[in-house]
Parts: C-alpha cells; structure tokens; sequence
C-alpha cells in the first residue's frame, strides 16, 4: 500500500486526537446524515494514517528485537 500525501504529513497524535473528535461528534448525534457520512469518511482516513503509524512503529521495533544479542549494547 502506498502512503498518502496525508500519512506523510499528518502526525499519529495529531490524526488520533482528530479520530477522537470525529468519533466524539458522531456520537453525539445532532448532524445531518450529510454530515455523519463526512465525519464517518474523515475517521475512516484517520485511522488509516493511524495504523500506519502504528504497523510502522511494530515493524522498526520487531527490526530491533531481531538484532543478534552481539549488536545490542552490553549492560553494566
């Protein structure tokens, strides 16, 4: 999958803090089906660029884990 403009410009904070006032007003209810399917699109965007972030996050640590012991600094 390739990244969006938007994944490569938007922060993990910035798009979960987004996510949650999207998600924030959907329940709250109050717009018009309009403005709910928007919403839902613009969450669904978020949490892409989010799990981006994330699978990203998983993939630079998993790397680290892997190093053999002999790369990994010494303790003590």
């Amino acid at each position: 999958m390739a990244a969006t403009a938007e994944e490569n410009t938007l922060g993990y904070e910035q798009a979960r803090d987004e996510l949650i006032e999207v998600v924030r007003r959907l329940e709250a209810g109050g717009t018009t089906l309009e403005e709910s399917l928007a919403l839902w699109e613009r969450g669904e965007e978020l949490a892409t660029v989010c799990r981006h972030w994330l699978e990203g996050a998983r993939a630079r640590l998993d790397a680290a884990l892997a190093r053999p012991e002999e790369d990994a600094p010494e303790e003590g």
